[in-house]
């Protein structure tokens, strides 16, 4: 197996995922060890020397002029993980909060935190072991880190706090019976060090990254699908035009698209049709996905910064060099976050569009409601019902958290991020936009049987074969939202991607 050396190596979205799905191992190396160590000696001669450092020997947020004794730092470290741990609301997947975990390892490795060994060896322990604490999905604000959420994250090295194991909910107490450990002992600034970060948000940015394009791959291919099936031109696609207005996602879902479609009988058949121009949702898809695709790239490049950064506070950099600063706020995940969910939002506004177009009976050869006997049976009337109704709610969650600011800690955090808020609500819109991608499908699966005996090019050919193994084609009214859900789940797992090469 692969290692991934915490506190050295490069973090990538890929790299936290194959760790958290245990196809990576997770280490820390001589390197990361002595970083760790030389950090933790800081500031334990800060304490000695009675040098007054936030969070070390202070109170947290108001209370950072309180100077606390050197007999009670170690219980102030307890008190914040219990004080904090006040998150509401359903919980958190638990490979979202194993995630949060290794993301949290990588930025104590670095060194700068002042959180002893011990601690970090006992969280990837529960990484390595699948001992996931449950998480309130409701509490952060996105500033001074994810108090809330990585206080419950935290709570079980205390001997506090819930477990998930195995699909199973302990009592903390139980689990660490059962692999005969005992609670950490806590030393000073260590509690401060575990909660302070955004490790809420970047997990779930993750995520984000990660489904979000699995839905661009999934949304060209369908479109490719749907282009066929309405016998739309090939030339918006041509990669002269798009070298006038070079954007990189319009050139390369531009180039996708041609590449899918390059060879097919279907779009040979009609090159010569009176047709002037397809409507937008056909013949914008470069300018449409492209867009959106660029949004993702933003995404990406900005989560993998933020997975190699120091988001704590205090920064330890000596014993006698601490910086007191702003690195836990979650603004420069908020802003990108809430630009990808009206781009992904975006992505099933166009594909409702597509499947509208297709029910028309105003396209050569697709009869009305894409069923020959409309009339006594409704056809596929009922399925863009539900897309209208899932992109309309998307529409609902496409308010910018991050426009919004609350003044917490008695204004000592004036300005906050709501970047979690963003983040939890990117995976939402995201969960949608799979469904409308899976009703998509399911119409051009049908629409596609009507330009038989043509046939389309084998990219094409593969993804509607692979449709007809889990959906019939459609000869009269049935229980459509069976075909809908697995239809969505070929978009979740992957499968036409998986078939596609390019």
């Amino acid at each position: 197996m692969k290692t991934f050396k915490y506190g050295v190596d490069k973090m990538t979205v890929e790299i936290a995922l194959n760790i958290a799905k245990g196809k990576i191992k997770g280490i820390i190396g001589k390197e990361a060890s002595e970083k760790i160590e030389k950090s933790r000696r800081a500031v334990l001669s800060i304490v000695e020397k009675k040098d007054v450092v936030y969070g070390i020997n202070t109170g947290f947020g108001p209370l950072c002029t309180t100077i606390i004794s050197e007999d009670d730092t170690r219980e102030l470290q307890y008190n914040i993980l219990k004080s904090h741990s006040v998150g509401m609301g359903e919980n958190i997947e638990p490979e979202i909060a194993k995630l949060m975990m290794i993301l949290k390892v990588h930025s104590l490795a670095f060194g700068f935190s002042g959180i002893k060994p011990e601690t970090v060896d006992r969280i990837i322990f529960f990484i390595k072991n699948d001992i996931i604490p449950e998480v309130p999905s409701q509490g952060s604000v996105g500033a001074s880190g994810d108090l809330a959420p990585l206080s419950h994250l935290f709570l079980p090295l205390i001997g506090l706090g819930i477990i998930n194991y195995k699909d199973e909910i302990y009592e903390t107490s139980e689990i660490l019976n059962k692999f005969s450990l005992k609670p950490i002992e806590l030393g000073p600034k260590e509690g401060l060090a575990l909660i302070n970060g955004t490790q809420f948000i970047a997990a779930h940015a993750v995520k984000v990254v990660e489904r979000m394009e699995n839905c661009l791959d999934n949304a060209d291919i369908i479109a490719a699908m749907n282009i066929e099936a309405m016998k739309g031109s090939g030339s918006p696609f041509l990669p002269e035009l798009h070298e006038l207005r070079p954007y990189e996602g319009s050139k390369y879902v531009a180039l996708r698209i041609s590449k899918m479609l390059e060879g097919s009988e279907i779009m040979q058949s009609h090159t010569n049709c009176d047709r002037v121009q397809d409507p937008y949702s056909l013949r914008c898809v470069p300018q449409v996905h492209g867009a959106s695709r660029n949004a993702w790239t933003h995404l990406k490049n900005t989560v993998e910064i933020e997975l190699n950064s120091v988001t704590d506070n205090p920064v330890i950099f000596s014993d006698t060099h601490t910086i007191s600063g702003g690195n836990f706020h979650g603004q420069p995940l908020a802003l990108p976050l809430d630009y990808a969910t009206f781009a992904t939002a975006e992505i099933g506004n166009i594909s409702d569009r597509r499947i509208y177009l297709s029910l028309g009976g105003k396209i050569e050869g697709l009869p009305k409601l894409l069923l020959r006997e409309a009339g006594l049976n409704s056809g596929f009337m009922m399925p863009q019902y539900t897309s209208a109704a899932i992109v309309s709610e998307n529409k609902t969650l496409c308010f910018p958290a991050s426009a919004d600011s609350i003044p917490t800690s008695m204004g000592q955090e004036d300005h906050v991020s709501m970047g979690a808020i963003s983040a939890r609500k990117a995976l939402r819109v995201i969960e949608n936009v799979e469904k409308v991608l899976g009703i998509e499908l399911f119409c051009a699966a049908q629409a596609f049987e009507y330009r038989k005996p043509l046939k389309s090019a084998p990219a094409m050919e593969a993804c509607q074969e692979h449709v007809r193994t889990k959906i019939k084609f459609v000869e009269k009214d049935r229980i459509f939202a069976k075909d809908m859900n697995i239809a969505t789940e070929i978009v979740r797992n992957k499968e036409l991607t998986k078939l596609i090469e390019f």
